[in-house]
């Protein structure tokens, strides 16, 4: 029986709907190997996950490598082992650096790669990732920058202030003495 010939069960249609949902929606996906890690460090792993607004999927590698290759997105199609797939819309740096954190702690999940706003990214690449500082660090960064130059003018707005309040107060010190 070939490929096309093959009835494909319902529950699998809907499980393959699900994911390509996923991956057409998501801003990154990083791939992981999951394997040997127990239920409670998985479950550590999705709450820590869910807390930078980023969802994990375990996936079978042929249903991704078929997603991947109708979505253009090449170089995964010889995936080995277990599978997980992290996506989201939110930061992808912070969720570099708690994959990359519970990685140096546990010893487990191993990067395998990733796509950022469809460029393929290396496990490398993921690391790289986690270095780079985070959208609120960058953002806060942002504000700093465009305050310095308002409280600079402030602080010589207000240094001319106390220089003139200097004068008048050794001017009527001049005067009293004077009377």
């Amino acid at each position: 029986m070939s490929k096309e010939n093959k009835k494909i069960r319902p529950e699998k249609q809907a499980m393959y709907k699900e994911v390509q949902e996923n991956v057409s929606g998501a801003l990154y996906m990083l791939l992981a190997d999951y394997k040997g890690m127990t239920m409670p460090e998985t479950d550590e792993f999705k709450k820590l996950l869910r807390g930078a607004n980023a969802r994990v999927k375990v996936v079978k590698n042929s249903m991704f490598s078929r997603i991947s290759s109708e979505t253009g997105c090449t170089g995964f199609e010889k995936l080995n082992g277990p599978t997980a797939m992290i996506f989201g819309a939110s930061d992808v740096v912070e969720v570099a650096k708690i994959l990359k954190k519970f990685t140096a702690d546990k010893g487990k999940p191993t990067v395998k790669g990733g796509v950022l706003e469809g460029a393929i990214l290396s496990a490398n690449d993921v690391g790289e990732l986690a270095k780079l500082p985070g959208k609120k660090e960058l953002q806060a960064k942002l504000v700093g920058t465009l305050a310095a130059p308002m409280t600079q003018v402030v602080g010589v707005m207000n240094q001319k202030v106390c220089s003139l309040l200097y004068v008048l107060n050794a001017v009527c010190d001049k005067k009293e003495k004077a009377a």
